[in-house]
């Protein structure tokens, strides 16, 4: 059994379009109404006060066909089994249409569509199976009178509930699809963030771990370098040299959970804002017209943003290679209101590509948001309007700035 379709499916239309079902369910009372009425006074000789009200019940509710096509069906149904009584104390005629007079039989068709494509599959069998009940119990009555409009409405009301049916059920597929496109892009965009954060750890482990080992040698040594030292501060830098080298063990045993089944550890240097100058120039060697301006004497800069200056030109070029082939680019690095700015600004492509990102894919501007985070600076990116792309990070130099502290917002 399938699920009924709710009332505001996501999705659905918006503005002038989401009337369009109100409109067709007026559209067809009015068409019906007044053809019932004529109908039923003319042809079958009913009064003109009888066939107005039994022309009201069978065809007014077809008004609740977008919203209420059930209930509808509760009111038509009945009412059309009462008109067909009815109609049977008249004299026939020869163009009598009996059991179901050819209006209420196309109104009732309009309303078997509409039931389709909201109620559920057992409801619609239910549906179909009174019909056609009330249909051969009509024809049995009087199977003189009959004119084979008894066989018609369950025939065509069969598969006019199973088309409407697969109408609605593809619409539930889509809209299923739909969702968990949702779903997964979330949990991709999620895995993506994940694996860029356990990246930069690994990477990190190495700054860290030589600032560890530089406190771990120094605790070790300063008994020996400062002579005369008192045994409680004998003491102390024991402890400090204890308590470095187990937190260098706890750092160890906690990249080796970060790092993937099978995965070995990077043997060389992290690059620094030192090697950029290389790394632009192997990107002129894949064909990318690529320049650096790289501010001399920066001075000491600190391992963190040296690593992360690196690696956002790093992913910045490898974006422009993938998506503005051919693109003429600048890279900039100089210092800025105490912190490190780094620009890439690529032009337009040479030739027709896709957008830079989209949403939930690719890790390069993920990973440059997580590592400007990290360092507690500011990253701004977006398209230029000759059709390129600026990159503009800004990480502060001071290493007691807050990973939360915002920079300036004009990088």
């Amino acid at each position: 059994m399938t699920e009924p379709i709710p009332e505001r499916p996501p999705g659905r239309a918006t503005g002038p379009a989401r009337y369009l079902p109100f409109a067709a369910a007026v559209a067809l009372t009015v068409l019906i109404l007044p053809v019932t009425l004529v109908n039923l006074r003319d042809q079958y000789g009913m009064s003109g006060g009888g066939a107005a009200a039994l022309a009201v019940v069978q065809a007014g509710p077809l008004l609740m066909l977008a919203h209420r096509p059930l209930r509808a069906w509760w009111i038509v149904f009945p009412a059309d089994v009462v008109g067909a009584l009815a109609i049977l104390v008249r004299p026939a005629h020869a163009y009598d249409v009996w059991p179901w007079p050819p209006a209420p039989l196309i109104a009732y068709l309009f309303l078997l569509l509409a039931l389709a494509l909201r109620e559920p599959r057992r409801t619609l069998v239910g549906v179909w199976l009174a019909t056609g009940a009330a249909s051969l119990a009509l024809h049995l009555v009087r199977p003189d009178r009959s004119t084979g409009s008894g066989l018609i409405l369950p025939v065509c009301g069969a598969v006019v509930l199973v088309i409407g049916a697969a109408v609605r059920e593809r619409r539930v597929a889509q809209r299923r699809l739909a969702e968990q496109e949702t779903v997964s892009e979330a949990e991709r965009a999620r895995r993506t963030l994940l694996e860029e954060r356990a990246r930069i750890a690994r990477e990190l482990h190495d700054v860290v771990a030589h600032h560890m080992s530089v406190i771990t040698v120094q605790a070790d040594s300063a008994p020996y370098r400062l002579p005369g030292l008192p045994e409680a501060a004998r003491e102390e830098f024991g402890t400090i040299a204890a308590s470095a080298r187990e937190s260098l063990a706890e750092m160890r045993r906690l990249l080796v959970v970060l790092r993937g089944d099978g995965a070995e550890g990077e043997r060389a240097p992290q690059p620094g804002i030192d090697r950029l100058q290389q790394l632009v120039e192997s990107t002129v060697r894949a064909g990318l017209p690529a320049e650096l301006s790289l501010a001399g004497g920066l001075g000491a800069v600190p391992p963190a943003v040296d690593l992360s200056a690196y690696r956002i030109v790093q992913e910045a070029l490898a974006n422009v290679v993938r998506h503005a082939p051919g693109a003429r680019t600048r890279v900039t690095v100089l210092p800025e209101r105490g912190g490190l700015a780094v620009r890439i600004v690529n032009g337009p492509p040479a030739e027709r590509v896709s957008p830079l990102e989209s949403a939930g894919t690719g890790h390069g501007l993920v990973g440059m948001r997580e590592r400007v985070r990290l360092t507690g600076g500011t990253l701004e990116t977006g398209p230029l309007p000759d059709g390129g792309f600026r990159v503009a990070a800004w990480l502060p130099l001071s290493p007691s700035a807050p990973a939360d502290t915002p920079a300036p917002e004009d990088v």
